[in-house]
């Protein structure tokens, strides 16, 4: 936090959290939180849901450089134009730029332009990131480099010394877990550099394309390839391997402004996105309409505490919710699809990186109140995606139009059922159960044999984590027969239905632990709850998915005797030692056997209310808020997964969390906030607001006492969608000792 305060007064402004309970969303959001530990965020420039996110990439390697950057790190590399923020795996970090003074030939022996060569030291005190707006000073350089966006652009500024050698880097080659397949740099006149970068990674095949314009002419350039200068007089190149510097002399404090443009489709797309989107060279203008489309998409959630530490907290998870999923179409509607051709007067807005294995559990439904313009579009996409893709499914992992066939579960079809069961209409809900139903009729992800069989079986090194596909393949059935019975498909209905309960088929009620299968039926052995299994689970252990049935909770309440055993069994899974005895590094915010680090547990806490227990439900959530996030670098216990881990704080702070995504009930849990005012959308809802207060509320008081929905008592531990859509007030009295009687109204 020291760094943040000194980086603000070095910037003249007054620090985050400084402006008490009436500051401004935008001004309490730190983009640096998550950067460090495991979070796997950015702290650079974007602006919500936006293609570009313009930050820099430090040299750490491995799992933490998936974001690009590490808050451990103490050099910078440069700033590259695409990031994914909080994900498990790396890629993108396009097109990296860097400024430079001094000779960049250190001897007469040329030597290749590498970052890491030219990398330049920073200090943090000399950091400051807010959002749509990021300022370093690079040590080595004694440049001055800040960064904003738009959403298909970003603008650079540096501020340079006096020097007779100042240089701009471009640099293709550089990437975050990717390799380059093909690229391309044209010199097109002395102000406008276009290319492309194709690469493999994460994603097997992207391009990217762009255009750069300089605010000013550079006295000489230089192309290198493989590692070796071109002829000073050749201004085009296609290689693998590309890089070029812009050269000039420089006076004390002279401004250098670039700003680019991206696109998948061409060049010249990335040219018209330019100046759609950036006509004009003024950073400051485009630094302000990114700050308050910020504070505009943040307030729509307004909260009051007085506690900076809670406020700053909270918004810089309501700021990650928005960075992902980003859009993937150009400013003129046209976007390249899963097919990898251009499709253009779509209607809609395109997005990708949808990380739906994480994002439908609290993300997409919290979206569905903060975002619900942006709703008809995802689904419009996924739809797209359908019609589109070469495999005839929904999409599961897409990353820059592509699957990456990341995870398990075909986890589209909650987000479409949420949003259809919501009255969102702006899509074709027959399309939209076809695609369901074909998807969940795979046979892709060993859906056949689950189909055939009621379960995915598990086998030794093979890495099936059939008891976890069993588990989520469940759930999504029950989506599907939800849109079934909407749609009056009473046969497609009771198939879906019956699939729905195949958890049972994988529970044993001897140990009380849901189990990995073979292929004949026994349960798999040795059986260790407390071992990774890959075989069996998906990035956690047998404790991890001992509760993960999201939509029939009295069905599994019944697998394990009742309200009274099944309490007893989430007890134990908070009070068992942390000892993991097959390790991951996913297993992160451990609390006994419950680990928040990863999605599997997110909604766990909230299933003691719906067992008679809400009190306990409003202690554990209330433990897991204060244990396992704050307002540092590393204020998430875990890989944010593309905003999921923030959204889980954004409800629990508010109270509410959806258990089942799809149902339109939210569980009522322990709010830190006092009072938290949802506004809205008109064009969506009819309420105007809907306000959560919670009297008396405090580190010491966190258990309700008595409850009223718009005056009147409630004593059920949830409310629903509908009565948040309508506006009104909820109001708890909160205490210090649990009142167990309250909520203990679960028909």
């Amino acid at each position: 936090m020291k760094s943040i305060l000194v980086a603000a007064a070095l910037l003249g402004v007054s620090p985050p959290g400084s402006w008490g309970a009436i500051s401004q969303p935008v001004d309490e959001v730190l983009p640096l939180v998550g950067t460090g530990g495991h979070g796997h965020t950015y702290p650079g420039a974007t602006v919500p849901f936006g293609f570009v996110q313009l930050s820099p990439d430090t040299p750490i390697k491995g799992w933490d450089a998936c974001g690009g950057y590490h808050y451990s790190d103490s050099t910078i590399l440069g700033f590259s134009h695409t990031h994914l923020s909080g994900t498990g795996i790396g890629d993108l970090g396009d097109v990296l730029i860097l400024p430079i003074t001094g000779e960049l030939q250190e001897s007469s022996n040329y030597q290749a332009l590498t970052v890491d060569r030219l990398r330049s030291g920073f200090s943090h005190d000399n950091e400051f990131a807010t959002p749509g707006y990021y300022r370093v000073m690079l040590d080595k350089y004694q440049v001055l480099a800040e960064l904003t966006a738009t959403a298909h652009a970003g603008m650079h500024r540096y501020t340079f010394p006096a020097s007779k050698e100042s240089h701009i880097l471009i640099d293709l080659v550089h990437g975050v877990n990717n390799q380059v397949t093909d690229a391309s740099l044209k010199l097109e006149n002395k102000n406008l550099i276009t290319g492309y970068r194709s690469t493999t990674g994460w994603d097997k095949h992207r391009t990217v394309y762009f255009a750069i314009e300089c605010s000013q002419p550079w006295k000489n350039f230089g192309i290198e390839a493989d590692g070796k200068p071109l002829p000073s007089n050749q201004t085009e190149i296609k290689s693998k391997n590309v890089r070029m510097h812009l050269d000039g002399r420089t006076s004390a404090g002279q401004k250098i402004l670039l700003r680019v443009g991206l696109s998948a489709v061409s060049t010249e797309e990335a040219k018209n996105n330019l100046q759609a989107e950036m006509p004009s060279w003024d950073f400051d203008a485009i630094r302000t309409a990114a700050h308050n489309n910020w504070n505009e998409q943040l307030s729509r959630v307004k909260i009051e505490s007085p506690n900076p530490t809670i406020r700053q907290t909270f918004y810089s998870a309501l700021y990650h919710t928005m960075t992902s999923p980003t859009l993937y179409n150009d400013a003129d509607g046209s976007y390249r699809g899963p097919d990898d051709l251009v499709h253009t007067n779509a209607g809609f807005q395109y997005y990708s990186t949808f990380s739906l294995w994480d994002t439908f559990r609290a993300e997409h439904p919290l979206l569905t109140l903060t975002q619900p313009g942006r709703i008809n579009d995802f689904i419009q996409t996924m739809l797209a995606f359908y019609q589109e893709s070469p495999d005839h499914a929904l999409p599961m992992w897409p990353l820059a139009s592509y699957e990456t066939w990341c995870m398990i579960g075909y986890h589209s079809v909650p987000v479409i059922v949420d949003a259809y069961n919501k009255g969102f209409r702006g899509f074709d809900a027959e399309l939209a159960f076809n695609a369901m139903r074909d998807t969940g009729m795979n046979s892709r992800n060993r859906q056949d044999e689950y189909a055939k069989q009621g379960y995915a079986s598990s086998e030794t090194g093979k890495g099936w984590r059939g008891t976890a596909r069993t588990l989520e393949f469940a759930y999504d059935d029950w989506c599907i027969a939800q849109m079934a019975t909407a749609l009056g498909k009473t046969k497609d209905a009771a198939l879906f239905n019956q699939r729905a309960q195949n958890f049972t088929n994988v529970f044993d009620s001897e140990t009380g632990f849901f189990r990995g299968r073979t292929a004949v039926g026994s349960f798999r052995v040795p059986f260790d709850p407390k071992s990774f299994s890959p075989d069996d689970y998906a990035e956690a252990n047998a404790w991890q998915y001992t509760f993960a049935v999201l939509h029939d909770v009295p069905g599994m309440i019944k697998l394990y005797g009742g309200n009274e055993a099944f309490v007893h069994k989430l007890d134990e899974l908070f009070t068992q030692d942390s000892d993991i005895h097959s390790y991951l590094v996913d297993f992160s915010g451990l609390m006994g056997q419950y680990a928040h680090g990863n999605e599997p547990c997110h909604h766990v806490p909230y299933l003691y209310a719906l067992a008679g227990a809400q009190y306990k439900t409003a202690l554990r959530a209330h433990q897991i808020m204060l244990l396992q996030y704050d307002n540092t670098p590393e204020g998430i216990c875990g890989n944010d997964d593309c905003g999921q881990m923030s959204a889980w704080y954004v409800w629990s702070a508010v109270g509410l969390y959806p258990v089942n995504p799809a149902d339109g009930k939210y569980i009522i849990g322990s709010p830190l906030v006092e009072k938290a005012t949802i506004q809205l959308d008109p064009k969506f809802y009819s309420g105007g607001e809907f306000t959560v207060i919670a009297n008396r509320v405090s580190n010491q008081n966190i258990y309700i006492q008595s409850a009223k929905l718009n005056g009147a008592p409630l004593n059920r531990p949830w409310i629903t969608h509908a009565e948040i859509a309508k506006g009104g007030t909820l109001e708890l009295e909160m205490g210090i000792l649990p009142n167990k009687s309250w909520g203990t109204d679960t028909n």
